[in-house]
């Protein structure tokens, strides 16, 4: 097998398998299904986190997961894709990282490894067995790939200081 093929076919396994848990993770905050709390519950929780309106917040938050997702599967505007899911992805590691790190304690290191692995796809295309391929890269050009990581890094960056600003806005715990 040549070496543009293994790279292709590398790049299609991990589309696959970053874009079907994104995809699942998205589809529990705006459904319900897999277990998660749907669309209502989501708002509720996002409101509590200090991501207001919630709603609207929930469902910026599983269009990112389960759009970005789904599109990064499908290997279509990949660079948007992986733009969207990254800064998605952002918001859930900022949501953890009170807790620090490591997943066992409920800390960042799960959401930012799924917006990390989203981000160098994004970059690195969608590889050759894609809809992007099959469609002459419309959305795989150097100045789209900038606009989305721009826009994703603009949206990550207001996801991070509001979450901040709710943090500081909150009571210092009692020692």
């Amino acid at each position: 097998m040549a070496f543009g093929n293994r790279r292709d076919l590398g790049l299609l396994v991990l589309r696959t398998g970053t874009g079907a848990v994104l995809a699942a993770h998205g589809a529990q905050k705006l459904f319900g299904w897999f277990g998660g709390h749907g669309l209502g519950g989501t708002a509720k929780a996002m409101e509590a986190m200090g991501f207001t309106p919630g709603k609207l917040s929930a469902i910026a938050a599983g269009l990112g997961e389960a759009g970005g997702g789904a599109l990064l599967v499908l290997g279509l505007a990949t660079p948007v894709a992986g733009a969207s899911a990254a800064g998605a992805m952002a918001g859930a590691a900022a949501v953890h990282a009170p807790a620090g790190f490591f997943a066992q304690s409920g800390g960042l290191e799960y959401p930012a490894f799924l917006g990390f692995v989203a981000a160098g796809i994004g970059l690195a295309g969608a590889g050759r067995y894609s809809l992007d391929h099959a469609t002459g890269r419309v959305l795989d050009q150097p100045w789209t790939v900038a606009l989305a990581f721009v826009g994703g890094a603009a949206a990550a960056a207001a996801v991070l200081s509001r979450r901040a600003r709710h943090l500081a806005s909150q009571p210092a715990p009692e020692e």
